[in-house]
Formats: structure tokens, sequence, C-alpha cells
């Protein structure tokens, strides 16, 4: 059954992303600010935990998910550092997830040549 929750929640978040692009005309950077956004206030008020604790990953995964994962990050700084976490606690939690996302884009572009568009 958590298969099926992943995939729904999951399949869900890229789905309206997909039609705010098709029917909006947001551009995809628009579309990732209101993500991000929207999974950091969605854990401000405690509605996205209930979320990532029922889809797993499929609440994770998505922009929303970093939202959370820098709005967790935040809390926990403020209740261990104080106003200082604010400045902090963001980047600390999602220190693993961006640390993977730089290597992994340095291997991927020593690995394949670049092509200009035509």
């Amino acid at each position: 059954m958590q298969y099926l929750w992943t995939f729904l929640v999951g399949g869900t978040l890229c789905a309206v992303a997909q039609v705010l692009i098709d029917k909006c005309k947001l551009t995809p950077a628009r579309i990732l600010v209101i993500y991000v956004s929207a999974g950091t206030f969605l854990t401000l008020f405690g509605w996205y935990e209930p979320l990532v604790k029922l889809a797993g990953a499929g609440a994770t995964v998505p922009l929303t998910g970093f939202g959370y994962t820098l709005a967790k990050g935040v809390s926990k700084a403020v209740s261990e550092k104080g106003l200082l976490g604010v400045l902090t606690g963001g980047i600390t939690g999602a220190a693993a997830g961006i640390t993977a996302a730089i290597v992994f884009g340095y291997i991927i572009a020593l690995l394949f040549q670049p092509k200009p568009k035509k």
C-alpha cells in the first residue's frame, strides 16, 4: 500500500506542475519557486508532515519536499541555536541533497559532451 500512496502523491504533484506549465504558461522556474514555497509554508502550518508520513518519497522527492526539508532544518536549528538558526538551518538540513546534486552533476558533465541546440 505504501508504494501506491507514494506513486499517487508524487504523481499528483508532478501532474499539477505539468498542468501549470501547459495551461497557465508559467515558466519552470516560477513553478519551482511555487513548489518550494508551498512545501515550506505547508510545513510551517504542520500540514505537510502527515503527507510525508503517508507517502514517504512521493512527498519528499518533489520540489515541495525540498521546501519541507528547508523548513525542518530551520526549525531544528532555531530550537538549538536561537535566531542564528534562521540563517543556517535550511542549508544544514538540505546539505546532503545539495552536495549530491553538485557531485552527480559534475560526474555527468565529465562523462558526456554537451551538444549545441539547433
